[in-house]
């Protein structure tokens, strides 16, 4: 092996001052070095970092690669399996067993029905927006609520629960809680949705949930299942919305155009997706030894995937640090690649298409109503990057 070949000595904590949409300084750095760098994990298990996109993207489609929890090579003691119906961090067959009931309830068809629905929750959100105004945190009256209300409803969770669900999920995904909270959250949201499996069991609605209850997944696997489905489909969501404003308007020629063209609204989301990637990093372990980039990769070895180095590598991406509306963004790994790629990556497109384009043409003076400098952001910490809170205002 290469003496020079980079080293990254541990996950930065923080990104750059200023640059709040960009990747963490470091990463960016190994990524100039090469595709592929040595990492030593958190728990002192030697490891790899790849931050260049098509060794990850080859890493995603490789099965010799296992996205196992019970695998991680990553802290000094066993990691036990993933909890039944978190199929996230599974393989096949078991991977397939859950995933597969889903695929036909998320395909783009099902999803597009699904815009007038969604341009009405938008539309709602907005009218309220407006009438409270001419200031709003744009996270709780806009980003939060449209997915919120979508995946709720897709999996029948009744209206007068999802302020306390979705205060759950922000506790356990956003990085910035104890141990004792976020462990305490996690199980408050498992006990509501075993009561809530329970509940469709004993009478199905028409919802997804209610589906599944036809078939022979049990209590626990749809309580895994439903886990899943509701934090990615609310969390992921809400912070691209939330960012991708902040983003805009921090571009605003870029914000502009799109204004000008409501017809760039999809090629906009794609690059937004790219340029953000709040789903920052996964890890797949070695089950076989594998080399990688020019580099052996061992049996047991975990290594870290750079989702948001890989979309801002300048060999796929020219002038990859930049947010350009008219790029052509396709390819992007902001919803992974391969057996995993996200599920409800035909949903969420769904919601920004519709959720930018209304709000860039309800509020053409939109703007930060503070100094962008001072817009509360997630912790690097957390699973999914985005801001806390978005105070936005425009004229009346």
């Amino acid at each position: 092996m290469s003496e020079s070949l980079h080293t990254v000595t541990t996950l930065p904590a923080e990104r750059r001052p200023g640059c709040p949409f960009d990747p963490p300084a470091e990463l960016i750095e190994a990524r100039e070095h090469g595709p592929i760098s040595r990492y030593t994990h958190p728990g002192g298990k030697p490891g790899w970092m790849i931050t260049g996109y098509d060794l990850v993207r080859s890493v995603l489609a490789d099965s010799r690669f296992s996205a196992r929890k019970d695998l991680l090579n990553v802290v000094d003691f066993e990691l036990p399996p993933a909890p039944p119906g978190e199929f996230l961090l599974m393989d096949e067959p078991q991977h397939g067993r859950y995933r597969k009931p889903l695929v036909g309830k998320f395909t783009a068809r099902r999803m597009r029905l699904l815009t007038e629905r969604v341009e009405q929750i938008t539309a709602d959100c907005l009218d309220a927006m407006e009438q409270a105004g001419p200031t709003a945190d744009l996270v709780t009256a806009f980003a939060k609520p449209i997915p919120t209300i979508i995946i709720c409803e897709l999996l029948g969770v009744p209206y007068e629960d999802r302020d306390s669900f979705q205060e759950q999920i922000d506790t356990f995904m956003g990085g910035a809680t104890s141990d004792e909270e976020l462990i305490a959250a996690y199980t408050a949201t498992q006990e509501y949705l075993a009561r809530l499996v329970a509940a469709k069991r004993a009478k199905p609605t028409d919802d997804v949930l209610s589906e599944l209850t036809d078939s022979d997944l049990s209590d626990e696997e749809l309580k895994g299942i439903s886990l899943i489905l509701l934090a990615a489909g609310f969390d992921t969501t809400a912070n691209m919305l939330s960012l991708g404003t902040f983003a805009l308007l921090r571009n605003p020629e870029q914000l502009a155009a799109l204004r000008a063209d409501p017809t760039l609204v999809d090629q906009a989301v794609e690059e937004l997706l790219r340029y953000l990637t709040v789903a920052k990093s996964f890890m797949r372990t070695a089950l076989e030894d594998v080399e990688v980039g020019g580099q052996l990769i061992e049996a047991g070895t975990t290594v870290v995937l750079s989702y948001n180095t890989a979309n801002r590598d300048p060999e796929r991406y020219p002038d990859p640090h930049a947010l350009d509306l008219g790029r052509e963004a396709g390819g992007h790994l902001a919803f992974g690649h391969g057996i995993h790629l996200c599920l409800g990556a035909q949903l969420a497109r769904v919601e920004m298409r519709v959720a930018f384009t209304a709000l860039v043409s309800r509020f053409p003076t939109l703007r930060l109503a503070v100094p962008a400098e001072e817009v509360a952001l997630r912790p690097e910490a957390a699973d999914i990057y985005g801001v806390k809170s978005l105070p936005v205002t425009w004229d009346v």
